[in-house]
């Protein structure tokens, strides 16, 4: 059986006109979307979740199965017939056990707003539980948790289909039966909501991410893009590649070398006038520059007693974004990670769009040991950094990577690890490891190394070891 299932990279649906939902000709108008719709008051809670239940597709499963139309074999496939809904920009499917593995094929296909075009099929990533918190934990044992599937992202659509296909087992003696889809299966539609208004610099109360107060505070709307962000800089006075490249780069004054250095290895404990091998700290973009609803997640944080790895993914959303799309990307996998898949904030700590640019991901403040929930088995003293993207097939941009060792060259620097040695962690369990052992990893390991999966895709792997040798070069290894 196929641990999990590569992602395709589709057909991204334009940003054009919104539509009113109308029912396909020859069909009643489609009130289950509209039910199933999370009501949403822009000014307050920017972005909607679309939550609908799918059923058997016995066409569908004849089709793929061969078996006679009406028999348990043909209604074997699930999904949900062409309909127009709410416009939405990522897609994903969840189902009511984490616990139960989805053995299959997840397709969908889009319509763009406004267009009679529909997308081809594409896959959805299965995830298996390996995106998910450990096992025991708080965060796991909610109660809220569901199984679901990597989202995608598909641009500005307001058509979908989908069918899930069960695997079908190796043939033996008993003849072949397929494996049984999890319950509960939905599908989930995401409107990320719009990019932030200009908002006033927040101060460095518990959980700000920029400690040293580099906010950076989104400045212009726009449904999937155009995010113009005032940016008060790191010591650098960098600005993100994504912003430089649309033009909106205006900088306030940047911080003093010697104040960021100060306050970044304080905030890790470091005496003064010690040596420590601490990267320079890189621009941040905030969760209030990527326009994070702060009322969607819990209000508490979680914490580790230290950082001692790092943990590299690809988000498996497809490549079919532009750079100033980014935020809303980030916005569409929070509002999953959350709503449809019940976690207590977005799992990831950090993300990285393909342009370089670095997001705050997980609340509670980025030179903390935050607990996420990117590695099943692996989240304590570890962080997860995600490059938004699916590189499989495709390479990751030197700009990502890049990325990726800068700061993982500062963030792990607060900690004492060296990017370029390994380290000790003690599984929670998982699929490759049991609960309780003790595992040699490298420092900044792939997704792939604590638990088996195709993540973070097998060209943005090949990549780790040059950004081990970057990140530790940075630290003055």
């Amino acid at each position: 059986m196929r641990a999990f299932i590569t992602s395709a990279i589709g057909v991204t649906c334009s940003a054009a006109l919104v539509l009113p939902n109308a029912a396909p000709a020859g069909a009643a108008p489609d009130t289950s979307a509209i039910a199933a719709t999370e009501a949403a008051d822009p000014a307050e809670v920017p972005g909607s979740t679309q939550s609908l239940p799918l059923s058997p597709l016995p066409d569908a499963s004849e089709r793929a199965t061969g078996a006679p139309s009406g028999t348990a074999e043909a209604n074997a496939v699930q999904g949900l017939p062409r309909r127009d809904v709410h416009p939405f920009s990522l897609v994903g499917v969840v189902w009511d056990d984490a616990d139960v593995e989805l053995h299959g094929v997840v397709e969908v296909r889009t319509r763009s707003v406004g267009s009679r075009h529909w997308s081809d099929w594409q896959d959805l990533e299965t995830h298996n539980a390996e995106h998910a918190a450990d096992p025991g934990s708080a965060e796991r044992d909610s109660g809220t948790v569901r199984g679901s599937t990597a989202p995608l992202w598909v641009g500005n659509c307001d058509g979908v289909e989908v069918r899930v296909i069960p695997e079908a087992p190796d043939v033996d003696d008993r003849g072949t039966a397929r494996v049984p889809l999890p319950e509960g299966l939905r599908l989930e539609l995401v409107d990320p909501g719009e990019d932030p208004q200009q908002s006033p610099v927040a101060g460095n109360g518990e959980g700000d991410v920029e400690a040293t107060g580099t906010e950076f505070v989104g400045l212009a709307s726009g449904r999937g893009g155009r995010l113009a962000t005032s940016l008060q800089a790191s010591f650098q006075g960098a600005v993100p590649t994504s912003l430089q490249a649309s033009g909106q780069d205006r900088v306030l004054p940047a911080l003093s070398k010697a104040q960021t250095e100060a306050e970044s290895e304080a905030a890790a404990g470091v005496a003064p006038g010690s040596k420590p091998y601490i990267g320079p700290r890189p621009t941040i973009v905030t969760r209030k520059g990527w326009g994070a609803d702060e009322k969607l997640r819990e209000k508490g944080f979680a914490y580790t007693k230290s950082v001692k790895a790092a943990f590299i993914h690809h988000s498996a959303t497809g490549n079919k974004y532009t750079c100033s799309q980014a935020p809303s990307v980030l916005r569409g996998i929070y509002r999953y990670h959350v709503k449809s898949s019940g976690w207590r904030d977005i799992g990831y700590n950090f993300a990285v769009d393909k342009c370089g640019s670095i997001y705050e991901g997980r609340a509670g403040g980025v030179t903390k040991a935050v607990q996420g929930a990117h590695t099943l088995g692996f989240n304590t003293d570890s962080m997860g950094i995600a490059v938004l993207g699916t590189f499989s097939t495709s390479d990751p941009p030197a700009a990502a990577v890049n990325a990726i060792a800068k700061l993982t060259a500062w963030k792990l620097g607060l900690f004492g690890a060296n990017p370029n040695s390994r380290t000790t962690l003690v599984s929670g369990g998982g699929n490759r490891f049991k609960k309780g052992t003790k595992v040699k990893l490298n420092v900044i390991s792939g997704h792939r190394d604590g638990f088996a999966t195709e993540c973070p895709g097998t060209r943005l792997y090949k990549k780790l070891g040059s950004a081990r040798t970057s990140s530790a070069h940075l630290q003055g290894r």
